[in-house]
């Protein structure tokens, strides 16, 4: 059982330009090809938290949402969405409460494809380097009462490159780098990461920087190709 899976921190669907164009990231998402994607910062942080991507135009574009949403207009959890193709049976789907000062959560949603259940975990990380290692801990600990193959991914706000929050994974963990998202105009940092269990083989990983990815938001979206071994 292979797929690909894609995080991109859309960054409320505002690029370089200061234009909002959720039709720029609906592109962007087309051009990476991805079968489930991980999305950070898609609904506005005021009001009503409408989101930036409408459920009709992800409905357009193919995409089954992971009901996750505590706000009719919203799409996400604290920003947070998983989107997935059709193929992809949405088992369930949950929000992960973090150890957090501003606002901040995870949200975790379980799958099956082909006959094979997984979970693929969704996140926006603290920019407190203790709140981080906290965080994790709670998925971690979240995804051990729930034991099976897991993908962890999003924007772990983590500057460090072996170090810092990632320690909080042990055994049984691997973190991928798939190269510098961050600034999308001349990428400096690792900030989007994607995580797995042992039960995975990961055949590739990629951060994609096409001409319209650079403009679209202030992060590159990066992916993996992962198949289930075990």
């Amino acid at each position: 059982m292979q797929f690909t899976l894609a995080s991109y921190n859309i960054h409320k669907g505002v690029g370089l330009d200061r234009k909002r164009d959720p039709e720029r990231i609906m592109t962007v998402l087309r051009e990476m090809d991805a079968d489930i994607v991980v999305l950070q910062e898609v609904d506005r942080r005021i009001g009503a938290r409408s989101a930036v991507l409408s459920r009709g135009l992800l409905a357009e574009n193919h995409w089954q949402l992971v009901p996750l949403a505590m706000k009719p207009a919203s799409i996400g959890w604290h920003g947070n969405a998983i989107l997935v193709r059709h193929g992809i049976d949405i088992v369930d789907a949950e929000p992960i409460g973090l150890p957090t000062i501003e606002p901040r959560g995870a949200v975790c949603a379980h799958l099956n494809m082909a006959g094979h259940d997984f979970r693929v975990v969704g996140m926006h990380l603290d920019l407190s380097g203790l709140r981080r290692r906290q965080q994790i801990a709670s998925v971690c600990q979240h995804l051990a009462e729930r034991p099976g193959p897991a993908v962890l991914a999003g924007d772990f706000n983590e500057w460090s490159g072996k170090g810092g929050c990632f320690r909080e994974f042990g055994e049984g963990w691997e973190v991928l780098r798939p190269g510098k998202s961050f600034h999308s105009r001349r990428p400096l940092a690792a900030l989007d990461r994607i995580v797995i269990s042992s039960q995975w083989t990961c055949r590739n990983t990629a951060v994609h920087q096409s001409a319209l990815a650079v403009q679209a938001s202030d992060h590159l979206p990066v992916k993996a190709d992962l198949e289930l071994f075990a």
